[in-house]
């Protein structure tokens, strides 16, 4: 098809595969080489234990050049372009191995601390704060002088900064998460202040409103806090809190006391409530030891998980050590302790993980026991309470962790005065994320050019620059409203707004990109492609719709959806009057949508007594014969019987033909039945009555200004296509793309631009590696 020809067309891109030392290189050293060049009297006097010997080299030389292959002697000798041809006495390498010998060293030649003798120390991951000298250098910001330092004491030069255009785009991301189109991308180049980058991220940084709403996912995964999710149980929302908080830029460690001590009625207390299922569950899943394990991981990086049902196979925390943090919030201050579901019959005190922080009151309230684990997790004393959360958002912004996994911070750091660093001049800064953020941003570590990822294991990692980022789920939703003006709707009370992607349920879109149901914490999320998305982006309807509208904004053709006649508002329960003037009127569209019902299925709600009213008496709306068939059934509103109502399958409309019948007036009720209140249903329906067929985009009606200024019609197909490569990639498309996308946009035979042309360009530029990654 011509979609795909457009993508074989588009510009070749860098080779996102690396070569891992630990599973490519070291088996060749240990298969073809160890035997002659270890021990204490290596041949030629080369040893290859280490990247040290290597650098050092033997009598002819280094046997390794960091970034220069062709003058490293081990990849000479296997070539055989110097003799004797190695490995001696043998068969040639095959060809994929000398690649990969080649590979390893012209990419610095990384070599896994796991395996040196650094390594193999025990590492002790320290409790209390540390702040490290900065080492000597010139670079204005401290994190480049330690990698400095890094790259120096391991032979490797520092990576090249990426150009102005990816920086400005990564850089958009990273803070507002939208993409600068192409006027923002000029000026930039334009400018010519040698300070411009920090300038753009302070300028950005000053935007609270377009921050917050990048950055609460990223906080809405860690705290498990969800838009739009019902669970059959107890979960409150603490969204209103977090987007002040982000948007004050309130510091962590009080946002920290606020959430382990929520206080007052707006307080967060939905943190620490947790998912509350219904019926029995197991020990290891009470609010309270959720509480205790997402109190650990979120703010110590510390996997309380295993050690919540028997001593932990993954790590060296305790079954009692879990109970301990759990008595911290649970209802009584003791619990008692269950080993894989069996009760012990030994009780736990309320303790905090490291007791040396301070102690826990043994038989005091709950509010007192929350009060003081707030005062412990945030003791200046407390040094993994920054380190946690530097290491997360380093992690977010440079693809990988100082100490990865990042929940586990008790492993050890590539780096860890830079870590320490971090986190002390994050707590001497009144632990002011915006103030990490930019300290991070400014860095030549964040501006590097992105290099590919690497697997995920700290025995092969060596720092050289930031790693390709993939867009988050909301990123991509929102740079595809952002391009076309169509962006979503939220409904809040009688009318409805243009949201960004967070606010709003997920879709089988983002749910496909990477948006958790945040059932749990998450820290990270999986950026691997999958068939799941690969699916999703081809035939998905949620995109196919979006591109479908959005080419026709683009350019100026999508009609105005029709304004409802009766909007009842959310409803949970009882009934309401209707009563519209439908003179005029040739057809009656009735329809019920879901607002979020926890089973809709078993959502009773519908129609009653609807009666119009015309020149020769009231006629029931169900003597009509609709186009679509409704269902009579009884309801209990507010415990009295109401009889029948109407109703038809949610969010499947009904419509009546009422054309030249003479009818002035609708009026009847909306009920929905008293079952719905309860927890495993709890419905939350809205009827609607439209005069012609609605657009179920826009049911109620919109009012306030898109997130982003609707984009202005462009001149011609050169200019849109211009704009579109812009906004999407940060560059100009070359003649050959160009071309092509000429091709879609004004078929053969046609002088304008066909709207299906033009969402066949949209889609193919979306699914361009160089639009869904940071590079």
């Amino acid at each position: 098809m011509k979609v795909a020809a457009l993508l074989l067309t588009l510009s070749a891109l860098p080779a996102l595969a690396q070569v891992d030392f630990a599973t490519s290189v070291h088996p060749i050293l240990a298969a073809h080489c160890a035997a002659c060049h270890l021990g204490d009297h290596p041949q030629a006097g080369l040893s290859f234990a280490t990247r040290e010997t290597m650098l050092k080299g033997g009598h002819d030389g280094p046997a390794i050049v960091p970034g220069n292959a062709a003058a490293s002697l081990l990849y000479l000798h296997v070539t055989g372009q110097k003799t004797p041809r190695m490995p001696m006495g043998g068969d040639p390498l095959p060809p994929a191995q000398i690649a990969a010998i080649k590979g390893w060293i012209d990419e610095g030649a990384a070599w896994p601390e796991a395996m040196s003798d650094k390594a193999a120390e025990p590492w002790d991951a320290p409790l209390a704060p540390r702040t490290p000298a900065i080492p000597a250098g010139n670079a204005p910001n401290p994190i480049d002088r330690f990698l400095s330092a890094y790259f120096h004491a391991r032979g490797v030069q520092p990576p090249a900064l990426t150009n102005d255009d990816l920086f400005v785009r990564r850089t958009y991301y990273d803070i507002l998460g939208l993409p600068p189109d192409e006027k923002i991308l000029a000026a930039f180049r334009a400018d010519t202040h040698p300070d411009k980058r920090a300038r753009l991220v302070a300028a950005l940084l000053a935007d609270s409103k377009n921050y917050t709403d990048n950055w609460i996912s990223f906080w809405n995964d860690l705290l498990r806090n969800d838009q739009g999710v019902n669970y059959a149980g107890l979960r409150k929302s603490i969204t209103a809190w977090l987007a002040k908080a982000l948007e004050t830029n309130m510091p962590y460690d009080e946002m920290v006391r606020e959430l382990i001590n929520p206080q007052g009625p707006n307080a967060p207390d939905g943190f620490l409530l947790g998912v509350n299922w219904r019926g029995d569950v197991n020990a290891s899943q009470t609010p309270y030891m959720q509480a205790a394990q997402n109190t650990a991981q979120v703010f110590l990086g510390i996997n309380l998980k295993c050690a919540s049902c028997h001593d932990s196979f993954i790590n060296r925390y305790k079954l009692r050590q879990s109970y301990g943090m759990a008595a911290i919030f649970a209802p009584t201050p003791q619990l008692e302790l269950v080993r894989c579901d069996v009760k012990q019959g030994v009780m736990t005190d309320p303790a905090f993980l490291f007791p040396e922080l301070g102690a826990i009151p043994r038989n005091a309230s709950l509010d007192a026991r929350r009060a003081a684990a707030a005062r412990i997790f945030t003791s200046p004393a407390d040094g993994r309470l920054a380190r946690t959360l530097v290491n997360r958002y380093w992690q977010r912004l440079i693809g990988r962790g100082i100490v990865e996994p990042v929940d586990d911070m008790d492993a050890r750091p590539w780096n860890p005065d830079l870590l320490d660093w971090l986190a002390s001049d994050f707590t001497a800064h009144n632990y002011d994320l915006k103030h990490l953020l930019t300290q991070i941003m400014t860095s030549d570590a964040y501006q590097y050019a992105s290099v590919p990822g690497e697997p995920n294991r700290t025995s092969s990692y060596l720092f050289h620059g930031p790693q390709l980022r993939r867009l988050t789920a909301e990123e991509f939703a929102d740079t595809v409203s952002a391009v076309t003006g169509e962006w979503r709707i939220l409904q809040e009370g009688e009318t409805a707004g243009f949201s960004r992607e967070w606010e709003l349920k997920s879709t089988a879109l983002t749910r496909a990109l990477g948006r958790p149901i945040r059932d749990q914490v998450f820290t990270t999320r999986d950026e691997d492609a999958t068939t799941l998305q690969a699916l999703e982006l081809m035939n998905g309807e949620t995109l196919a719709k979006t591109l479908h509208r959005g080419a026709r904004r683009l350019l100026n053709e999508l009609p105005p959806a029709p304004e409802n006649r009766f909007d009842s508002g959310v409803m949970r329960k009882g009934e309401k009057p209707v009563d519209i003037d439908v003179r005029g009127a040739n057809e009656l569209w009735l329809l019920i949508q879901d607002s979020g019902s926890y089973d809709p299925a078993r959502s009773l709600a519908g129609w009653l007594d609807l009666t119009l009213e015309g020149p020769n008496g009231g006629v029931k709306l169900a003597s009509l014969q609709p186009q679509t068939t409704l269902h009579d059934v009884s309801v209990t509103v507010n415990g009295i019987s109401r009889g029948l109502v109407q109703t038809e399958p949610l969010d499947s409309p009904v419509v009546f033909n009422i054309a030249g019948k003479g009818f002035t007036r609708l009026h009847g009720f909306v009920a929905v039945d008293d079952s719905g209140s309860r927890d495993d249903i709890e419905t939350k329906v809205r009827f609607f009555v439209f005069f012609e067929k609605p657009d179920p985009d826009e049911l109620v009606r919109v009012s306030g200004a898109p997130p982003l200024p609707a984009p202005t019609p462009a001149a011609n197909a050169d200019a849109l296509i211009d704009r579109l490569f812009w906004q999407l990639m940060a560059r100009q498309p070359n003649e050959k793309e160009r071309a092509i996308a000429r091709q879609y946009l004004i078929p053969p035979g046609t002088t304008g631009i066909s709207p299906g042309g033009l969402e066949d360009l949209l889609w193919s530029l979306l699914m361009h590696p160089e639009m869904q990654y940071l590079w």
